[in-house]
């Protein structure tokens, strides 16, 4: 059963490889060749804010299902995958708003400040310190019992 748990694993992953992969197809992102090319005299692209709203929420939807489906076959706890769908969701919900400003303001507010925080939005940076993070919980678990 173990392979099992594995497959899923690997199919969470492979997930979040292909929305990187096809992001171009998959999302409306005007900002994709922008922070792409990293260069400061190309002009700010013209976007439609719901399409670009949506978008993103599409791709954090996707992103959050591939991760849940890590955490959970990782684990095999309902309750640590809830929690950190909770987790990316909140990290979610203050970066967000934060990369719209940034977008309203042209990117004023700095390029690289921007940069990441689109990479915040865009990117399951997250999950790289929930695994640890339930990783270490069960080991302490393990530790005590």
């Amino acid at each position: 059963m173990k392979i099992f748990r594995w497959i899923f694993v690997i199919a969470g992953v492979a997930g979040l490889f292909a929305v990187r992969m096809y992001e171009d197809s998959l999302f409306y992102d005007p900002f994709l060749t922008y922070f792409h090319e990293a260069s400061k005299t190309l002009v700010f692209p013209e976007f439609l804010w719901g399409k670009l709203i949506l978008s993103y929420l599409f791709r954090f939807a996707l992103n959050l299902i591939c991760s849940c489906v890590i955490i959970h076959f990782l684990f095999q706890n309902r309750q640590w995958t809830v929690q950190g769908a909770i987790l990316i969701a909140i990290v979610f919900a203050i970066t967000f708003p934060i990369y719209l400003f940034c977008i309203a303001d042209g990117f004023d507010v700095g390029y690289l400040f921007s940069f990441y925080m689109r990479r915040f939005v865009i990117q399951p940076m997250i999950l790289l310190l929930v695994v640890p993070l339930f990783y270490y919980r069960q080991m302490m678990m393990n530790k005590t019992s």
